[in-house]
């Protein structure tokens, strides 16, 4: 399976919400830290997780995005349909002994890769 940096991005912003699924919001600053994805390029996503139902938003100092339902009743097909787009490419190697995407360790979503 391959995506575009837009569908991984978004994948890897779901997984990380859903490995920190709580009832307190999580804020786009957490996830940009911790996945290494611009914020910017994260309220884009966001915006249309958000349109899709995927997630909801909470407003204020201890604001952010908390999922819309348990992780387990999400589905890829969702993530990747909400931000518009379709399997294509991916630099997700899971022969590589490097990391994703140039980096030094494996992405989140790296064994979710290896599974599909």
């Amino acid at each position: 399976m391959k995506l575009t940096s837009k569908g991984r991005y978004a994948v890897m912003a779901m997984a990380d919400l859903a490995k920190n699924h709580d009832p307190r919001p999580v804020s786009l600053n957490e996830i940009s830290l911790r996945q290494g994805i611009s914020i910017l390029y994260l309220e884009q996503l966001f915006l249309k997780l958000k349109q899709n139902r995927l997630v909801y938003s909470r407003r204020g100092s201890h604001g952010g995005y908390v999922l819309s339902k348990t992780p387990d009743q999400i589905k890829l097909s969702n993530i990747i349909s909400a931000v518009n787009e379709e399997v294509k490419t991916l630099k997700c190697n899971k022969n590589s002994k490097k990391g994703c995407n140039g980096k030094l360790v494996k992405c989140i979503t790296h064994s979710l890769w290896d599974e599909l």
